[in-house]
């Protein structure tokens, strides 16, 4: 059976969303969240976004660029 994939990176700017990639491993968004950052910071409006989905498929959000 295939894992989940769990955890979600989002890219959006001026409320579009730009780009979203899903990973199983916490790690794999944590890291693909910095790398996200430092290749997409710049781009006018960017945030970025990791949620964290569960198993009732509810999303919280962990972490976010800029901070609210």
């Amino acid at each position: 059976m295939a894992t989940p994939e769990r955890y979600r990176v989002t890219l959006t700017t001026g409320g579009a969303v730009v780009m979203q990639g899903e990973w199983p491993i916490r790690e794999t968004g944590e890291r693909k969240f910095r790398s996200w950052i430092g290749s997409y910071g710049g781009i006018s409006e960017a945030r970025v976004v990791l949620t964290e989905r569960a198993v009732d498929g509810v999303e919280k959000v962990l972490k976010e660029w800029p901070e609210a």
